[in-house]
């Protein structure tokens, strides 16, 4: 005989596992800290100066 199995769990269980999955593909998609965004801002901001400093005055 095969071992009783209370589905409502098993498809809970699975429920959440599916859950943690797609959070941690979140996580990994959108998920930056607040140090990596500073440091995008301001390499931005020194290329935006580079550029600025290089045009030619009319």
């Amino acid at each position: 005989m095969g071992e009783i199995v209370n589905l409502n769990k098993l498809r809970k269980a699975r429920a959440r596992q599916d859950a943690q999955a797609d959070a941690a593909a979140n996580r990994v998609k959108h998920g930056r800290s607040k140090a990596e965004k500073t440091q995008d801002a301001q390499a931005a901001a020194r290329r935006k100066a580079l550029l600025d400093g290089a045009k030619k005055e009319e």
